[in-house]
């Protein structure tokens, strides 16, 4: 997801019955969030993610009253929607602890790539990461070497396997 995504989540849209996120884009965001796109995108999502958002929802969110997933918790106003900035803050944070220079963007293109790099067909990852178009995908978010193309070649049966190449 983009950061906009996340940050505009509002708990309707994880329909867990159904391992589902609801991407909606909305203009009223009072965090200024955009989901960057015209209509609702819906993703599947993992059973261990519905553990996770229903933890979450026990045992940190609490009381909180908001339909926001992602607020404040530790600082004021709490409950208010997180902001683009404090997510930019925790970022610095946890590149300052554990070392690692990173952008949240770049998990985008490092999930897209080993979508690719496993197997999935570039159609579907361009529609987990929500692009109109799988040319977006393949020439910007796939960060395939030779490797990666030797790999492909084998396992579809296009180089035998164990054949020099």
């Amino acid at each position: 997801m983009r950061i906009g995504q996340a940050l505009g989540l509002h708990h309707s849209d994880f329909v867990s019955h159904r391992r589902e996120l609801h991407i909606v884009p909305r203009a009223n965001n009072t965090n200024g969030a955009r989901a960057k796109t015209s209509e609702v995108t819906v993703i599947p999502i993992t059973a261990g993610l519905v553990r996770l958002y229903t933890a979450y929802m026990f045992e940190e969110y609490g009381d909180c009253d908001s339909d926001y997933v992602f607020v404040n918790l530790f600082a004021e106003p709490c409950g208010a929607p997180l902001r683009y900035q404090a997510v930019h803050k925790l970022v610095y944070r946890l590149r300052e602890r554990s070392g690692v220079d990173f952008t949240l963007h770049m998990l985008r293109h490092t999930r897209a790539t080993s979508l690719l790099r496993g197997g999935v067909d570039v159609e579907v990852v361009a529609r987990l990461l929500g692009h109109r178009s799988s040319v977006t995908t393949s020439q910007i978010y796939a960060h395939l070497d030779t490797g990666d193309l030797r790999e492909q070649l084998t396992r579809c049966g296009a180089w035998a396997a164990g054949e020099p190449q």
